[in-house]
């Protein structure tokens, strides 16, 4: 197939594109490249696709794309481009979620309305629902807590009412918690990687024993992947979670265990936004799309150091 994977740069689009190629696929893959800081890591995630044959990557904003040119031939769509971070989406920096998740979001779904997709797959979150309890499925009516949940449910709204206008074969993919290597700076693995690896205090928001489902990258990868071959996904919106929950508290011990490290905690005022707990019903999407998580966290962080590791390394030398 032909595929285009919007945000192809970022932490699960390169990771996407890589599958995809080794599925012998043919990829575009656009991303804009938008903030400076994350350029360099954005130009290692691309490195090795950008010697691949089957790979075509276009700087450009899913706003202004030339999208009559970009779809062509194009069989499926991956919409994993967006401004992430619940944190920083209050305030004036609203305008730029509302800019690059719900506006880019429409002008994408207003393009490809127009053509005969085999997918349209969306990347949500599971910021959509908010404060929950147990395990959480997909018929659990969304209550997003931060202004980032909102705007990623707005673009779960548009693509549904496309679905129903023009009968685009999208599917809904909400994900939980993702880590693994290339993991943006910001996001907490990563912080607290790197904090034990240069010696410095671990930045803890809360108390540390909120709850997350950790889902490792491959296995996110794996569930994307399957969209495309599951007859049934079609019009559905889906869980992809990880193979098991854990605390802030327990990460850091798996940590420290690992490294060989003692950790110096920094604590902060938890911040708004965040739900206490985090827990993915993937029963639908263990129907659905043969979802098997494989990758168990203490594995998972034990690859995400090793990266940080040669990462780190590279820019010392």
């Amino acid at each position: 197939m032909n595929l285009l994977v919007t945000g192809a740069a970022g932490f699960i689009g390169s990771h996407l594109c890589e599958r995809l190629l080794a599925e012998g696929h043919t990829v575009i893959g656009l991303d804009a490249l938008l903030a400076a800081a994350l350029r360099p890591q954005k130009r290692r995630n691309l490195s090795v696709l950008l010697a691949h044959p089957r790979f075509r990557f276009v700087e450009a904003a899913v706003q202004t794309a030339d999208w009559r040119t970009l779809l062509d031939g194009v069989d499926a769509v991956f919409h994993l481009a967006g401004m992430p971070g619940v944190r920083t989406s209050w305030g004036a920096n609203f305008t730029a979620y509302v800019e690059h998740n719900i506006l880019a979001t429409q002008r994408l779904l207003e393009a490809c309305s127009r053509r005969r997709l085999h997918r349209f797959v969306y990347a949500s979150t599971s910021s959509v629902y908010g404060h929950q309890t147990g395990p959480v499925a997909e018929t659990c009516p969304p209550a997003p807590l931060s202004p980032y949940g909102v705007t990623k449910l707005a673009g779960e709204h548009l693509c549904r009412a496309y679905a129903e206008r023009d009968g685009l074969p999208v599917v809904i993919l909400r994900y939980f918690t993702v880590y693994g290597p290339r993991q943006r700076p910001d996001m907490a693995f990563h912080r607290f990687i790197r904090a034990l690896l240069t010696g410095k205090p671990i930045p803890l928001y809360g108390d540390g024993h909120q709850t997350r489902d950790f889902t490792y990258i491959a296995d996110c990868v794996e569930g994307t992947l399957a969209t495309l071959t599951a007859p049934r996904a079609v019009g559905e919106t889906i869980n992809i979670g990880g193979s098991a929950r854990a605390s802030l508290r327990d990460v850091i011990a798996h940590l420290e265990a690992l490294t060989g490290r003692r950790a110096t905690i920094a604590p902060h005022d938890a911040p708004p936004g965040e739900p206490r707990h985090t827990w993915a019903d993937i029963s639908k999407a263990q129907r659905l799309l043969g979802y098997r998580p494989q990758v168990d966290l203490r594995t998972g962080l034990a690859r995400q150091i090793d990266d940080l590791k040669r990462l780190y390394a590279r820019e010392a030398g």
